[in-house]
Order: structure tokens, then sequence, then C-alpha cells
């Protein structure tokens, strides 16, 4: 095997932009600078290792392979076979499965796969209503899965949790074939049991979507649902620091016989995936997948999934001290939610407000909410890129007092435009700056760590 070819070929390639492509290689400079300068406060992101998104940019792209190693409809997938069977060794081990399925292009497309083999058309599912933080591929109206399926809807307590009782009663009163347990807006520790239970009483398949807290379960920051779901899914982006991508996730129900009676849950997932859902695996993906597992099992990596956790409490009680309101009354996750009706400001100038002064954080439509999707009255922070860079609890403090600096001074002229003083989105543009400067993203200004990946 002749050692450094790929990383000689990446060099190369990036040479050839350089010359060939000059227009093309100023925006995504451009970009890198932007993100080093920026303070990343989204909820639904981190940062990928530059060794993940060197294997992200492979050679193994070339390869065309339907099918999984030792099985594929076409030739040249030896090494891919290789890197794949490693993907799937390192999935299972970080998230202690019995089963891994690593070929999805992003957590959507699980969804869709596994929903696609657990539920005929027409089928009934029961998922968290989208306005109270559920995910579109949970039966929105506004996806396929609320089209394709006969999707009911459960929601929250006067408290802002998921509503148990609610759940039990309509999984008894529907008999759905599957129930969905995951948000992409619950700032709350997740109650896998109890939703078995539930699920149990109807024989109803489990199905817990991760995505947003996959990083604090492969941790232990939060319960695991591998061995109490039938099957789990999650995006590799999120909080895994991860390549675009998704992942499908067998625990001890591995051996489970699907609604046939007679196929394993494992087997139906492979064909649920291929061919049913997908064709040709991004084995480029695959190879980014498998190096960040890698990291993610790391020391250092659950060091970071216990500071994304702090962080967000710090976050939470700080902004309550300035006054605004935070959906139920803090978080158990790295996600702060902020109800911002009484700021008399709609989620989408806030956004846009934070994001001139290099803050990023998104619009999220909050239960009961009269603004349309695109307006929304709320606004959702995220700690992971914020822990990624070794912010600390006293850094947070220095984080809700600049989104507070903002917002206060921003003014609402209608539900989409506001004004915003020159000098002051000047002023903490240039604090935001230093503060991205004294906290680098790990690894991409050429800091100061090991080959390995690990700070000294």
């Amino acid at each position: 095997m002749r050692s450094g070819a790929q990383a000689r070929l990446i060099a190369r390639g990036g040479a050839l932009l350089r010359h060939a492509d000059p227009e093309l290689l100023g925006l995504l400079d451009a970009d890198v600078v932007a993100q080093n300068s920026t303070l990343a406060m989204v909820a639904s992101a981190s940062v990928a290792d530059p060794s993940v998104l060197a294997a992200g940019a492979a050679a193994l792209s070339n390869v065309t392979a339907e099918g999984y190693p030792g099985n594929r409809y076409h030739p040249g997938a030896s090494w891919f076979d290789r890197v794949e069977r490693l993907a799937v060794e390192r999935a299972t081990a970080l998230f202690h499965a019995r089963y891994a399925n690593v070929q999805p292009h992003s957590c959507s497309s699980a969804n869709l796969a596994v929903l696609g083999a657990l539920l005929p058309p027409g089928g009934t599912l029961l998922a968290l209503e989208l306005d109270a933080g559920g995910h579109l591929t949970h039966g929105s109206s506004a996806s396929i899965t609320g089209r394709h399926y006969r999707a009911v809807h459960y929601g929250l307590t006067s408290q802002g949790r998921i509503d148990h009782d609610q759940v039990a009663e309509l999984a008894l009163r529907h008999r759905p074939g599957v129930i969905i347990v995951g948000a992409s807006a619950h700032p709350r520790t997740l109650d896998f049991v109890r939703f078995r239970e539930i699920a149990d009483t109807v024989g109803a398949y489990l199905v817990a979507d991760i995505s947003h807290i996959a990083g604090l379960v492969a941790t232990g920051e939060h319960p695991s649902p591998i061995d109490v779901a039938h099957v789990t899914t999650t995006s590799t982006y999120k909080q895994l620091g991860g390549p675009r991508g998704g992942l499908i996730l067998i625990g001890q129900e591995h051996d489970t016989p699907g609604p046939d009676g007679r196929t394993p849950l494992s087997r139906l997932m492979q064909r649920a995936v291929f061919p049913l859902s997908q064709g040709t695996p991004n084995p480029a993906a695959i190879a980014a997948k498998a190096r960040a597992f890698e990291l993610a099992s790391a020391p250092s990596f659950k060091e970071t999934a216990r500071l994304i956790v702090g962080n967000a409490l710090e976050l939470a009680a700080e902004l309550a001290r300035l006054g605004y309101d935070i959906l139920t009354g803090g978080t158990d996750n790295h996600m702060v939610v902020m109800d911002l009706r009484e700021q008399g400001l709609s989620g989408v100038i806030a956004e846009r407000a934070l994001e001139e002064c290099g803050i990023l954080a998104n619009r999220n439509r909050i239960d009961g909410d009269l603004r349309p999707p695109l307006v929304a009255s709320g606004l959702r922070l995220g700690t992971n890129i914020l822990a990624q860079r070794g912010l600390g609890a006293a850094e947070m403090r220095e984080c809700a007092r600049l989104l507070h600096t903002v917002l206060a001074a921003t003014t609402a002229v209608d539900d989409t435009t506001y004004l915003l003083a020159p000098d002051l989105r000047a002023r903490v543009r240039t604090e935001v700056e230093l503060l991205c400067a004294r906290f680098p993203l790990p690894h991409y200004l050429g800091d100061d760590t090991t080959e390995g990946g690990e700070r000294p």
C-alpha cells in the first residue's frame, strides 16, 4: 500500500483548484474565514475535524458500489468494503449497538427508510407535533411522511414538557404501528423507557430519533435508547462532528421480527436502505463517518459533551436573569429555546439582527405560535460549537450579554424588518471576533495540536 497517496491527492486537488478556478476557491476560502470569526450558536450543527473533512474528500468517491460489503452489484469495491465495515464496527462500538447501517445520506433518509420498512402506505404513526418541537419527517403535513402515512401528533404540557399522558391516550385511541420519540427543538431529557411502555401497550414499534442529542447519548450525558427502542436513527453532523449523513442503529431488538413476523429488524433495515429507499451509497462520506466515530470515542469528546450540557445550563440561566422567557424554564441538553414575544421581536428579526453582528442562531416556531414558520416567535440556541471551541461558563455569560446587547437594541418595524444602529453592530461584531480569536475552531488555523487530533 502506498503511504500518503490520499493526502497528496487532496493537496494536488487544492493546487489545481487554486490555479484553475480561483473564483470558486475564493468563495470557499471566504467561508472558512467566516466560520472561524463567527459565533455559531446553531443547535443543529457541530464542526467537523479537518481529518473528517479530508476523509470526505477521498478518491473513494469514484467508487460505485450498490449493495453491502461482500455483496455488491459492481466490481472494484474491495477497499470500500473494508472502509464500510470499519464504519459499522466503530458505530456499533460507540453506541453499544448490535447493528448499524452507515449508508443513509441523512437522518431524514434514515427515517424514510425505517418508516417504509415498518409501516404500510396509509399506516398510522404517532410523533411530536412540529410546532411543539418535532421534526418534518415525523409526519408533518409538509413532509412526504405526513402524506404517505396517517400521522397523529402529541404535544406538550403547560410546563412545556412532553405530555406522556396524551401520548398514551392517543396510542390507545389510534393504535399506531410506529411511535416516534425525538425532537428538533425540545430542551429536556427524553424518557425512552416511558415511550417503550406506551408502545408495548398497543404493539407499536418504537423509533427513537436522536439526531440532536447523539453526542450526548454516545457519551452517557443523555440516556440511551439503543436497547429500549426497536430502532434508533440519527444524523452524523448535528452533534457528532461528522459529515452530512445518517445512521440507523439497533440494540437488543436486532433479532426481533418485523411486521411480517419473520424477518429480523436488522435484515429489514438493510433492505429498507438498499434497495427500498436508496441506490448507490456515498463511499467518501462513509469514510468520513468512520473517522468521526473514532473521534467521538475519545475521552476528549466526552469532556466536550459535558461542556455542551454545562454551557447550555449557564446560557439559559443568564438569559433568564436578563429577562428572557426560556421555554421549559431551562435545559437538560445542548439546546436553549427563547420565546421573544415579550420583547416584541419575531424570530426572523432576531436571527437576522444577530447574524449582522456575527452571531448565528435560528428562528424557531414555538408551541401555540401564530406566526408562520418563516417568521416564527422563538429563537433556538445551541452550545455544540461553543463547547468545541472550548468556551466555558464565564464565556456563556459573555455570549448571553452579546445576545442581549443586540436584541435590546433591535427595533421591529414589522414582523420582518427592523432597525439596528450601525455603530452598535460594528462594536458587537468586533467583540465577537475577539472572542472567536481567543477560542478558535480546533485545528482550523494550524493551531498547536498533535497529529492524532488531541490537544497537548
